[in-house]
């Protein structure tokens, strides 16, 4: 940094060159250094508020002389970030030619949005988004990340704020960091690894905010991003003025020492700003064209289906998203993030898919992303479906989509996924070629906050979305989802037995697949969403969890706990393992009887045989996942293993579960799941 010689003198204020290399507002001595870019600019303003007042105090002008090529920076003395806030005015011509000015905008790489840090209440009736100076001083300590290997992630779906919210959830911050603070005892009880947060990042609840049958319904789940630099201010219990962020770090920092990694669900397929008829105050007003695709006519881009498609792979918006990734990993230290809508981020500038996208391959090649997990949903609303197929570079992991359906459609007895069932509970090598992807590919899901929650899975036909307010037309019709006989809630002993063992099958397959596992919170103790497949509008009972389940259903809570450790005991589930001294294969599919794999399409029971060899433990790791899909009872043979093993019934899903030791066979009542493993004698 230069000394502070030859300032200008600009409407009271000294000034100078700024620091051209480093984007956004930080603190230099004695002043503070602001630099922005824009590709289509005349000029730029910088204009100062009092916190809270609706009149700037003070409108500079960066001097010509100020920009170097197309980014403009100055460093303004005698500032004191406690005492304003900013926006930039970019000056432009319109399509006319006429001179213009933007309306106010944030900085793009601003670190706090000031003026909605209460949430659902805007600060001031003369809205406008402001941008505010924050100063980087958490202490991490003496920090280590877990850095848990990717098949041993067991990944918790979290929304910040439904996960507490809830009077029942017992907290004295309900709906905050702070809030999911207090349930990590919690979380460790229930033996999960990895929380993975829904977005954080500043958004606007009240994005389309709409009265539906006298009830406020807004945009509750956060994926209209208003700021990707800066935490979302509302999730914070306390308001943390120029320390924006810190209770966040809290939270990452104490999860991570209780062995709980963090992924961030992050949104960079399109922005709060919305088509042309939304508003200004970020990307469009510095370059429009250049930050969202835009059609031929001047139109937006729609592959997000919220009304504008950021152009990831333009080379300013690619650094852009480079920059804030890092930024969330060095000053955040998150270990890693789940791209909403991945596939719109291998589209190029006309929307068409690439083959090799730069911003992925960026991503996957970064040194300061090099150990953190990027898990793509490889799918957007503009139709392009690429599970199996995204690009990866042996970095990329995807949201295994096809895991979800075909296990849901054979969790619940239909036809003809047998096999199909086999090959994704033993890492869906099919879709991912060990050789091309790596092994570290498939993140397998049943639920997640998209869709039914698992208890609605089994309770409900069809979803129930009334209470959106667009005629139960939202949502997807696609769900593989049974009711057990009945239509939602029921008092009828037998359906909520049924629906108990399918909950608990779920959780019993889930947990004893390769790769990856995630499921929704809540999930574990039964949460309902009412039979509301797409709650995305709901910050009320609909989607927060009801903590009082949590009593009610403490059997499912204590098996879910149960295959959890499990799972931890038992790596061979999880991943291929080095070859056992038995001689036995690495996996293997069974029919009701031994190495029978003839599975056709009316077959509903599957036997799974792992094995491998547990370097940690010294000893062959063997373990049977019998499932018997089938609505009638059915006797399953176990496979012979050597003489020195004995079978041992660990894990059933319902009591009526025999195991007959003498016979080596297991009789499985209708819709049941048993596991087993092999015992030294």
């Amino acid at each position: 940094m230069a000394k502070k010689t030859a300032l200008d003198h600009i409407n009271g204020f000294d000034v100078r060159p700024g620091n051209y290399l480093l984007n956004g507002a930080f603190c230099v001595p004695e002043g503070v250094n602001f630099t922005i870019h824009s590709v289509h600019a005349l000029g730029c303003e910088l204009v100062l508020f009092h916190p809270m007042e609706k009149d700037p105090y003070a409108v500079i002008p960066f001097p010509e002389a100020y920009r170097i090529g197309n980014t403009y920076s100055m460093i303004v003395y005698g500032l004191n970030i406690k005492d304003f806030e900013y926006c930039y005015q970019i000056i432009e011509t319109d399509s006319n030619g006429d001179i213009i000015k933007t309306p106010l905008l944030i900085d793009i790489y601003t670190k706090a949005v000031t003026g909605q840090s209460k949430w659902g209440e805007k600060s001031r009736t003369d809205f406008t988004y402001r941008s505010r100076v924050v100063e980087e001083d958490f202490d991490w300590g003496h920090f280590e990340e877990p850095n848990l290997g990717f098949k041993d992630l067991i990944i918790y779906e979290a929304h910040v704020r439904g996960f507490t919210k809830s009077l029942s959830s017992g907290v004295a911050a309900p709906g905050t960091f702070a809030g999911m603070m207090e349930k990590i005892p919690y979380l460790k009880s229930l033996g999960i690894n990895a929380v993975e947060l829904m977005p954080v990042f500043e958004f606007d609840e009240l994005e389309s905010v709409r009265d539906v049958n006298g009830k406020k319904v807004l945009n509750y789940w956060g994926y209209n991003t208003v700021s990707f630099f800066a935490p979302n201010t509302s999730y914070a219990s306390v308001v943390e003025h120029n320390h924006e962020g810190n209770e966040l770090k809290t939270l990452i920092k104490t999860l991570n020492e209780n062995g709980i990694e963090v992924i961030l669900d992050v949104v960079f397929n399109h922005t709060a700003e919305g088509n042309e008829d939304g508003p200004t105050f970020s990307f469009k007003g510095y370059d429009q064209s250049l930050y969202y695709m835009m059609t031929p006519e001047g139109k937006f881009f729609n592959f997000s289906g919220c009304g504008n498609t950021l152009n990831c792979n333009h080379p300013i918006v690619r650094q852009m998203i480079l920059d804030c990734l890092r930024y969330w990993v060095v000053e955040y230290r998150v270990d890693g993030f789940r791209f909403d809508l991945a596939s719109i981020l291998g589209r190029a500038e006309d929307g068409s898919p690439m083959e090799s996208p730069p911003l992925l391959e960026s991503l996957a090649y970064d040194p300061i992303l090099s150990k953190v997990k990027l898990i793509a949903e490889a799918w957007d609303a503009g139709g392009l479906y690429q599970v199996g197929r995204f690009p990866a570079w042996k970095r990329w992991a995807e949201w295994n989509g096809r895991y979800r359906d075909e296990i849901r459609r054979f969790l619940k007895s239909d036809a003809g996924v047998a096999e199909l069932a086999y090959l994704r509970i033993t890492g869906s090598e099919d879709l991912y070629d060990p050789s091309f992807r790596g092994r570290n590919s498939s993140v397998n899901f049943i639920t997640c906050h998209d869709g039914f929650t698992l208890n609605d899975l089994y309770s409900y036909n069809t979803k129930h979305n009334e209470s959106n307010g667009w005629n139960n037309e939202d949502g997807s019709d696609d769900n593989e989802s049974w009711n057990c006989g009945v239509e939602g809630p029921t008092k009828d002993k037998e359906i909520l037995k049924l629906r108990r063992r399918m909950q608990k099958n779920a959780f019993a397959v889930l947990l004893c697949s390769r790769g990856a596992a995630m499921f929704l919170s809540g999930d574990e103790f039964g949460n309902s969403q009412q039979g509301n497949n797409n709650a995305y509008c709901h910050d009320d009972e609909i989607s927060w969890l009801d903590w009082d389940d949590y009593k009610r259903n403490k059997d499912l809570f204590n098996f879910v706990k149960k295959m959890i450790a499990f799972r931890k005991k038992h790596p061979v589930v999880r991943r291929r393992l080095p070859k056992s001294k038995c001689g036995l294969p690495g996996y293997s599919a069974h029919n009701r009887t031994p190495w029978d794999a003839n599975f056709t399409y009316e077959t509903r029971e599957v036997g799974i045989l792992f094995t491998g060899y547990d370097e940690k433990k010294k000893d062959d790791d063997i373990v049977f996942l019998c499932m018997n899909m089938h609505w009638d009872e059915r006797e399953f043979v176990l496979p012979k293993i050597p003489g020195n093993y004995t079978w041992v019934l660990e894990i059933g899903t319902s009591e009526e579960i025999t195991f007959t030791k003498v016979k080596s066979t297991v009789n499985m009542i209708g819709r049941s799941v048993a596991v087993l493993i092999a015992k030294k004698v």
